[in-house]
């Protein structure tokens, strides 16, 4: 019971850093926040950050990773498969993952969150997709095919969440699925 309650306390301590983040770079530029800045929007003490996070790069970094896992697991129910549905799916997650947050972002912000954004999400694509081939190709055409597919969506749905293309986000998933999947099934071809 005591465990339980210090892993609820340690969650909630977390999230009110978390959230004592988000309100900061909404109005400070992320070079000028501090530990000190983070703990007392959060009313925690210095040691209670350092408990969690080594510095606010961490913090930075574990709220991406995390969005991106959240962003996947939402839309694929966490159901690990490789089929159209479930690449239509994903494609869906990179684009909600890429939706502008609700808080008003500095620039700064933007500037150093965007180009690790893309690695998140790439990362989590790559290990949703080495999961659902796991049966299915071996490792060595994995280590091909996997970071090809995770690209293939990233870009699809980068190419919605950019404006580059003016089509419904559910067309745009359903069309790199359908390359995906097809791409998947003339490798199979080849193969045999």
């Amino acid at each position: 019971m005591a465990a339980k309650v210090m892993n609820v306390r340690m969650t909630q301590t977390k999230q009110s850093l978390i959230n004592a983040f988000f309100h900061l770079v909404s109005k400070k530029d992320f070079e000028k926040i501090t530990i000190a800045d983070i703990t007392k929007g959060a009313q925690v003490n210095r040691a209670t950050f350092y408990a969690h996070f080594t510095d606010k790069y961490e913090l930075l970094d574990y709220v991406m990773g995390d969005s991106a896992s959240a962003a996947i697991v939402k839309h694929t129910a966490g159901v690990v498969k490789f089929d159209q549905d479930s690449i239509h799916q994903l494609v869906l997650a990179v684009c909600d993952f890429y939706r502008p947050p609700d808080i008003q972002c500095r620039s700064s912000y933007v500037g150093l969150v965007v180009p690790q954004l893309k690695e998140k999400i790439v990362n989590g694509l790559k290990e949703y997709l080495s999961k659902s081939l796991e049966d299915i190709y071996t490792a060595d055409e994995k280590n091909i095919y996997v970071p090809i597919f995770a690209q293939v969506i990233h870009e699809g749905a980068i190419q919605w969440a950019t404006g580059n293309v003016t089509t419904h986000k559910e067309d745009v998933a359903m069309r790199v699925a359908l390359l995906v999947i097809g791409g998947f099934h003339s490798s199979e071809l080849t193969l045999r």
